[in-house]
């Protein structure tokens, strides 16, 4: 080996090192309420503004799915960034109290699933472990803009609902 060739090979060594050195170390990013300062998003996916995220994640459009229909709102909203899990818990757990949501079931197991509720809404997420050392939160949100009344699916509202004829024996 030629002595050029020799310092080409350890200089691409020593980049690689670098690189694997500086990509590898534990980098101290706060997500948790005990970090007031920090800016957050009072502005979500399709408008839905009691639902705040911490600036680190950013909203995968691509993978995300929105619906709008007269009476119903939500999708399945995919946010990834750089953040520990248990602080990102901790977090969306106090900024969903905070804009009165109610915590109605958690679990977690390798990936941490949250339940919220508020009248009429529905916000069901899950924070999991992503690649190349990135957070995955999925938020699964649902809206009945009817307020709990039902509504025909009939074109002139005028929905009758026919006696089950199962039904209709036993109440003779």
């Amino acid at each position: 080996m030629t002595r050029g060739c020799a310092k080409k090979v350890l200089a691409v060594i020593g980049v690689v090192f670098f690189l694997f050195t500086v990509g590898c170390t534990k980098k101290n990013t706060m997500v948790g309420p005990e970090t007031a300062g920090l800016p957050q998003l009072s502005n979500f996916a399709d408008d839905i503004k009691d639902i705040t995220l911490p600036v680190e994640l950013v909203w995968d459009r691509k993978n995300s799915m929105v619906i709008k229909t007269e009476s119903f709102r939500g999708g399945i909203f995919i946010y990834k960034g750089k953040a520990e899990m248990m602080s990102l818990k901790d977090y969306m757990v106090s900024s969903m109290q905070d804009n009165k949501w109610r915590l109605v079931g958690e679990t977690a197991s390798k990936d941490i699933m949250l339940a919220f509720v508020k009248p009429n809404k529905t916000c069901m997420m899950v924070i999991s472990e992503g690649l190349f050392g990135k957070t995955d939160l999925k938020l699964y949100v649902a809206i009945d803009k009817t307020g709990g009344k039902t509504e025909s699916f009939s074109t002139n509202n005028s929905y009758v609902p026919k006696t089950n004829s199962f039904e209709s024996s036993f109440t003779r």
